[in-house]
């Protein structure tokens, strides 16, 4: 078992970046039409052309895209990851080889449109909450092998990263409860291992609640509980133990939630459920 409580983020971020890319060009090429249309020296330009207003996220790895098909390509944003954009804005221009624009371009777009839309709905979650102290967090509930775009785009958007994935940090969920018997004896049993990474513990009623309090975990997560039972909780710990909401929760619900007292809201659909930015690719 890894019983690191940090990794190399930063470090595992970039890797993964070029894994993410490398799969999605792989699954792709050759590009026979392109191939066949044009010769290997053809040079080109293409800009990306936003067509409905968002927040952009993905220009790094639109970046390693035209880099891994032509190492003398020069990509350049003309606007960052984070910020907000309208339709008909220019994001960045790119030179490469034609074949290296068209057989690289439903890659990017993929990529970009993907993260741009996951950046654009974290925004409104978290100008929802504004001037609340609560912070929007993402989940796990990630698409298979993108987790590093997905939670790299909710940062865009302003919001923070859950757990990178099982091993950062322990959670105990009802299944565990239910299989250990008890939240104490789950908390019990991980303590018992002097692994260093923080804990949280989910609870469902007021009991539960208690149980959890008195073991003084890291974090309690509060599972799918009403706005009243939600301040409530927030009233009886009394900020000894961070609390986070979590289930159900949407742009109508969040700001009533916020206001409840809750440190974070984490927010599955987030990354489950994304509406794609619409980004276009031009060739000059």
């Amino acid at each position: 078992m890894d019983t690191r409580d940090t990794r190399d983020f930063e470090g595992d971020a970039e890797r993964s970046m070029h894994e993410i890319v490398r799969r999605a060009l792989e699954e792709d090429l050759p590009d026979i039409t392109s191939e066949a249309i044009f010769a290997p020296g053809d040079r080109g330009q293409a800009r990306f052309l936003v067509k409905a207003s968002g927040v952009l996220a993905g220009l790094q790895y639109a970046a390693a895209v035209f880099s891994a098909l032509d190492p003398e390509a020069v990509f350049i944003p003309t606007r960052n990851d984070g910020d907000s954009v309208e339709a008909g804005d220019v994001v960045a221009e790119v030179g490469a080889s034609v074949i290296g624009l068209l057989g690289g371009e439903r890659t990017v777009l993929n990529l970009m449109q993907r993260a741009s839309g996951i950046a654009t709905a974290t925004r409104r979650y978290v100008d929802a909450i504004r001037g609340t102290g609560a912070k929007i967090y993402d989940t796990r509930k990630t698409a298979p092998g993108l987790r590093a775009l997905d939670k790299y785009a909710v940062r865009c958007g302003g919001g923070e990263n859950h757990r990178i994935g099982l091993y950062d940090m322990f959670l105990i969920k009802n299944n565990h409860v239910d299989r250990a018997g008890s939240i104490t004896a789950a908390v019990e049993r991980i303590r018992s291992t002097s692994m260093p990474q923080k804990i949280m513990v989910e609870v469902r009623d007021t009991l539960e609640l208690d149980e959890a309090l008195a073991l003084r975990p890291d974090f309690i997560l509060l599972d799918n509980m009403s706005v009243a039972q939600m301040a409530e909780a927030v009233a009886r710990v009394g900020g000894v133990v961070p609390l986070e909401a979590s289930g159900g929760i949407n742009l109508d619900t969040v700001r009533a939630i916020a206001e409840t007292g809750v440190d974070r809201i984490s927010i599955g659909a987030l990354t489950h459920s994304v509406t794609a930015l619409d980004i276009a690719m031009r060739i000059l």
